[in-house]
């Protein structure tokens, strides 16, 4: 009798998540507001976790303002979060460039030699 073949096609399995409230972006010393509309760079390094990924694998980096239940609400407004009210809470919209002059991207270390099967 033949195997049953299992498909894992849309299978998506998360490898790392590690979050960064943005006003620590230049330090957990002094929080920083973002200025609605204004270019901000952002630099941020994860450890790295040696994951293989296989040939015809893809990644998906997600950018988001909150990762609730995981992570407590974001009111999106520049408050003591503990101590926020309901009408601290606001829409917000996040973006990420791509453009010659502002651009966003992601640096991924390759170990050669692998092979991926």
């Amino acid at each position: 009798m033949p195997k049953p073949t299992l498909s894992m096609a849309g299978y998506q399995q998360l490898v790392r998540g590690d979050p960064l409230r943005g006003k620590f972006r230049n330090g957990f010393e002094t929080p920083q507001p973002f200025t609605p509309g204004k270019v901000e760079v952002i630099n941020y390094s994860m450890s790295d976790i040696n994951h293989t990924f296989r040939r015809g694998h893809r990644i998906m980096v997600q950018i988001q303002s909150s990762w609730f239940p995981l992570i407590d609400l974001n009111p999106q407004t520049f408050v003591d979060i503990p101590k926020a009210r309901p009408e601290d809470f606001k829409k917000a919209t996040q973006r990420v460039y791509h453009a010659p002059s502002m651009y966003s991207g992601i640096e991924v270390l390759v170990m050669p030699g692998m092979g991926g099967k």
